[in-house]
């Protein structure tokens, strides 16, 4: 269930430990699974949207929470099957379908909403098996994602507590500066140069401007993801990741940088080569 907005202060440092112990503790598993592909992979980031899913409906839909869920978890179950054997359409048109059907059984005021998670945990089971499935460059675009996505996250952390300075929205998210944002984004920018060397160093410009891009939308998903729980009056979507909540919390930036880098390379590739088309100029 979703944790409420306190008046009390959060205090960055009690969270920091089992913060870092989470992530090195799910870090591999991700990495795990997107070497190994497939299923696997696809069963991971499945099972990651279905706890999105979950989250999302205990949060803005509690009257009806049941019957919105199991709706959407049906949705979300044809489209993962659909997307893990290449019928990516497919799996959109369900998904769709699905957001649709979750706003005929919300509660009043609340179908936008709903049918609105259904495409938020639908993008985060569709975009990585799609970037993924490229058999040359898949496993390299999803640690490219991560590493733009990590290496935001920390140094937005960590520099936004030592240098501190004017709040990025303060009414969204209090504690989150624009010290924190820019060297987020500049450390995306290195993570797509550093990524270049390996994959091509005369896509060394273009990656650095995509890891810039994506470090913003992933920065960007961190801030809708704060100002829904606002909306609704929670400080945390649930409890399941000691240091973070839930995996909202967790996964909110990579959810909007991973649908803009698959959308990115379908358009500059097509279905048959989205990672080139996000790595490679």
């Amino acid at each position: 269930m979703p944790v409420p907005l306190s008046d009390k202060p959060a205090s960055p440092d009690v969270s920091l430990v089992p913060r870092v112990v989470s992530a090195l503790v799910l870090a591999p598993l991700a990495i795990g699974a997107a070497w190994i592909g497939g299923w696997p992979f696809a069963l991971f980031w499945g099972l990651a949207a279905f706890g999105v899913w979950w989250e999302w409906t205990a949060l803005v839909a509690v009257s009806a929470a049941r019957l919105v869920m199991f709706t959407g978890v049906g949705a979300l179950g044809l489209a993962l099957t659909l997307a893990a054997t290449g019928r990516y359409l497919a799996a959109v048109i369900v998904i769709a379908l699905g957001a649709g059907a979750t706003n005929v059984v919300a509660p009043a005021g609340r179908g936008a909403w709903v049918g609105g998670g259904v495409i938020y945990a639908g993008s985060l089971l569709i975009a990585p098996i799609v970037l993924r499935h490229d058999s040359q460059l898949g496993f390299i675009a999803i640690i490219f994602l991560f590493g733009v996505v990590w290496t935001t996250d920390i140094l937005g952390y960590f520099v936004g507590r030592v240098v501190g300075g004017l709040k990025l929205w303060p009414s969204i998210s209090p504690n989150k500066t624009w010290s924190g944002a820019i060297a987020g984004a500049c450390g995306g920018a290195a993570v797509g140069w550093a990524v270049a060397h390996v994959v091509s160093p005369a896509d060394a410009s273009h990656l650095a401007v995509v890891g810039l891009v994506l470090s913003i939308a992933s920065q960007g998903g961190d801030l809708f993801e704060s100002a829904v729980k606002r909306r609704f009056g929670a400080k945390d979507t649930s409890q399941m990741i000691p240091g973070h909540g839930g995996l909202m919390d967790r996964l909110d930036g990579f959810i909007v940088a991973t649908t803009v880098a698959a959308l990115y390379g379908m358009v500059r590739s097509g279905l048959d080569g989205p990672a080139q088309g996000l790595l490679q100029w």
